[in-house]
């Protein structure tokens, strides 16, 4: 092989290439993702330093009253030690991980997407990009389904910056949006839920953004003070109740509305 050849692989011209190849790209959070990474040599012998797969997805972080967009890895398993691919070599490696249960779900404009990356020394890595479909696991979908039953609205999904009032293992959570369209409408501006499952029970944290009422009430708003938070926990045996459910939900609402 020649020097000339080796030096275009070393700046990513005629280098190896990933492409990952997945047996399906629609889950729900604890679900296995498995597939095959391909790797294809270039026009060189390349030795690389290990394969890793990233679950990504972005979040909305504000700092001195902007936005910034961010990217965060949920997940990262890796695939392969340190290995050579040679010149037009094809290497196949299957692979096999569990999706987190903290995994945001796809709905709305929240991205979620495997990232496989190669370390090759003194060379442009090659990655691939592959966005996948994440469902509501069940106790998450009958949570979101009692709380349309209360006539409530899903407005947007949101990935955000943790706060003060809920941190975990990610620098982020998903939030839900929801607006009032029955017994709530002309109580509250809006109802905002995060759901925290882990397969077998489920955590609601509701902030509950009530309507401004007279002057203390639009003093309350200003200095965000009509915004209250509640923790709410299920085991499985509840879920199985959607009325346990739906009046878990609403005593709560109706303490703050």
């Amino acid at each position: 092989m020649s020097f000339m050849n080796k030096m275009l692989a070393s700046v990513g011209i005629g280098a190896a290439t990933i492409d990952t190849i997945l047996t399906k790209n629609r889950f729900i959070p604890g679900e296995e993702v498995s597939g095959t990474v391909q790797i294809t040599g270039g026009k060189a012998a390349q030795p690389i330093g290990s394969i890793s797969i990233f679950l990504m997805t972005e979040y909305i972080r504000e700092s001195d009253d902007k936005k910034y967009r961010e990217q965060s890895a949920v997940a990262r398993h890796r695939v392969s030690d340190s290995l050579i691919i040679q010149p037009g070599e094809m290497k196949k490696i299957p692979f096999s991980f569990r999706i987190p249960f903290d995994v945001p779900l796809s709905i709305g404009h929240t991205p979620v997407w495997l990232k496989t990356g190669a370390d090759i020394k003194n060379a442009v890595d090659p990655s691939d990009k592959d966005y996948i479909t994440v469902n509501p696991g069940p106790l998450v979908r009958r949570a979101m389904e009692a709380i349309e039953g209360l006539d409530f609205v899903l407005r947007q999904t949101t990935c955000e910056a943790a706060s003060r009032y809920i941190s975990g293992r990610l620098p982020f959570i998903q939030e839900f949006e929801y607006v009032p369209t029955g017994m709530f409408r002309g109580k509250l501006d809006e109802l905002e839920a995060v759901f925290l499952s882990d397969g077998s029970s489920l955590e609601i944290i509701l902030e509950i953004d009530k309507k401004a009422r007279g002057l203390f009430g639009m003093l309350e708003e200003a200095m965000d003070m009509d915004e209250k938070h509640v923790r709410l926990a299920f085991t499985e045996r509840e879920l199985q109740d959607t009325s346990i459910l739906s009046s878990k939900i609403t005593a709560a609402i109706q303490r703050f509305a």
